[in-house]
């Protein structure tokens, strides 16, 4: 008589998953953010670099657009309005996905912190604070700030989420 298969492991949720640690991760998150760029707005010279590191520096600047300055050009009040839209939609996201997608989840809340961070400026200031510059002697990458790094950490992760999702699917085999 052969042995009765083992159950399947059943996959944890996301510590992110549920409502109370992400709330309280993107309050931290979102804390984070503005104590720095408190921090930036006060004792920062404005578009004077401060060299950190031969292609580092600290440079504050004031951007009308969104991450990486782009859309400096729109309405303050089309930015705020796209980055609710995108905040509701992550969300959304968020409570489709399934509760053991841990990447995806630490995706969705640092993408909703950025964002907020970003918004908290836009009210508070009428721009967003921005003061990290990379940069050589022949070219320099935009400036930005946490909240943009929140933002495309949280994307890559969400992307790694389906890349390891699909891989699992080849892995697992056609479902019987």
């Amino acid at each position: 008589m052969s042995e009765p298969a083992s159950p399947s492991p059943i996959a944890r949720p996301a510590l992110l998953s549920r409502p109370l640690p992400i709330a309280i991760f993107i309050v931290v998150a979102l804390i984070l953010d503005q104590i720095i760029k408190i921090a930036v707005d006060h004792y920062l010279p404005l578009e004077q670099a401060v060299h950190v590191m031969p292609m580092l520096a600290l440079y504050r600047t004031y951007n009308t657009g969104v991450a990486f300055s782009m859309l400096d050009h729109m309405d303050g009040w089309f930015i705020v309005s796209m980055r609710l839209a995108i905040c509701a939609f992550v969300i959304w996201l968020w409570r489709r996905t399934p509760a053991d997608r841990t990447f995806a989840h630490a995706g969705f809340a640092l993408i909703i912190a950025g964002a907020l961070g970003n918004l908290f400026d836009r009210f508070l200031y009428g721009h967003v604070i921005d003061y990290v510059l990379f940069h050589t002697s022949t070219w320099s990458f935009a400036v930005f700030n946490l909240a943009d790094s929140f933002i495309t950490i949280g994307a890559g992760c969400v992307i790694l989420d389906e890349i390891l999702g699909s891989t699992r699917k080849k892995t697992a085999g056609p479902e019987n």
